[in-house]
């Protein structure tokens, strides 16, 4: 197949070190790497230099990258992309969701979903959206 993976890119105007912790805290991401700008272009405006120009999170087996972008502070729009979770620990599942909706909106609460998992959704404080499934532990 020539496709090898698809990987959701988050343009976080200026706010990508400060989503890199959110989602270390929330989610245990681990980065894997981090370049600004003033990295790659020894020229780049003194205001620049320490933006992020491209970081790379992991999440267990997935990738989410991620950029400062044109840096102005707005919040992206809400558009027609979500970061879907899967997740095999119910309490991670809680607490991904609980400091996620921190300075976000929870738009659906964990509940047990007739697929069988834990499932909820949540717009966290960037405006990136977030869906997490979780498998519940077999009875």
């Amino acid at each position: 197949m020539p496709i090898q993976s698809a990987t959701p890119y988050l343009n976080l105007n200026g706010r990508a070190e400060e989503a890199i912790d959110h989602y270390q805290r929330a989610l245990g991401a681990t980065l894997e790497s981090l370049l600004r700008f003033g990295d790659m272009d020894p020229h780049c405006p003194e205001a620049r230099r320490q933006s992020v120009m491209h970081a790379v999170l992991k999440l267990g087996d997935g990738t989410v990258m991620m950029s400062d972008g044109d840096s102005d502070g707005t919040p992206p729009g809400v558009g027609p992309v979500s970061v879907a979770l899967g997740m095999n620990d119910p309490a991670l599942a809680h607490h991904a969701i609980g400091v996620l909706g921190e300075a976000g909106r929870v738009m659906q609460p964990l509940i047990d979903a007739p697929w069988g998992a834990l499932f909820g959704m949540v717009a966290d404080k960037f405006g990136v959206h977030w869906m997490l499934n979780c498998e519940k532990p077999a009875s």
